[in-house]
């Protein structure tokens, strides 16, 4: 048997950027508003080298961009791009999937949307507008491929 080529798709792409936990903990941190790297190492408690490793490499990827706020000493914080910001969902539903599926979970913060609700991630078919809850999913790797039916995620 010849060998096997890992599966090339942008989820291995976006994992190659994100997917990694100091990284992701640094994106939650800039979600919800802390900016300043010495605040961004104390709630991640991530080591210095892995966190300003993480940082420069969110910045390469332009999902986080660094803003002066102070130049005596030269002090910087750190912001989400729109490239960021697009992942706020992905960080919503890893924080709702460890509150049901973790065995014992910690406090979670609430994060709520302006009109007052709790904020939960719902997939949608785009077309539609029906659900996708665990079936219903069908897979084309290339447009010349004939979809075949995935089962439930």
């Amino acid at each position: 048997m010849p060998d096997a080529q890992p599966r090339a798709c942008p989820i291995a792409g976006t994992l190659d950027l994100v997917g990694e936990r100091w990284s992701l903990l640094v994106l939650r941190e800039v979600f919800m508003g802390v900016r300043r790297y010495a605040d961004i190492r104390a709630n991640t408690g991530a080591p210095r080298d892995v966190l300003t490793k993480r940082l420069r490499s969110l910045e390469a990827a332009e999902i986080l961009e660094r803003r002066r706020y102070q130049d005596r000493p030269p002090r910087s914080e750190y912001h989400l791009t729109a490239a960021g910001q697009a992942l706020e969902p992905v960080l919503i539903g890893l924080r709702e999937w460890g509150i049901r599926h973790l065995r014992n979970p910690p406090p979670a913060p609430r994060f709520l949307h302006t009109c007052g609700a709790d904020v939960k991630t719902r997939i949608v078919c785009a077309e539609c507008g029906e659900p996708l809850e665990g079936g219903g999913l069908v897979t084309v790797r290339q447009e010349t491929d004939r979809p075949r039916e995935i089962g439930r995620l």
